[in-house]
């Protein structure tokens, strides 16, 4: 990713990409939610892992 995640930015594009209006007063919940998913998936991808590390086929507690 180049620079810091932009919620607002993103969540105009998509609204455009996928040709959907989202109404003001949702807007700002819209917009959050975006922001905290960035967050998540900034706290994912930085994970380091080796090249090597396959996914689990199964999850075994």
């Amino acid at each position: 990713m180049n620079g810091p995640f932009d919620a607002k930015a993103y969540v105009a594009h998509m609204e455009k990409v996928v040709d959907l209006k989202i109404r003001d007063e949702w807007r700002p919940t819209v917009e959050a939610n975006m922001a905290a998913t960035g967050k998540a998936a900034n706290l994912i991808m930085s994970f380091p892992l080796d090249d090597e590390v396959e996914a689990a086929p199964v999850f075994l507690p």
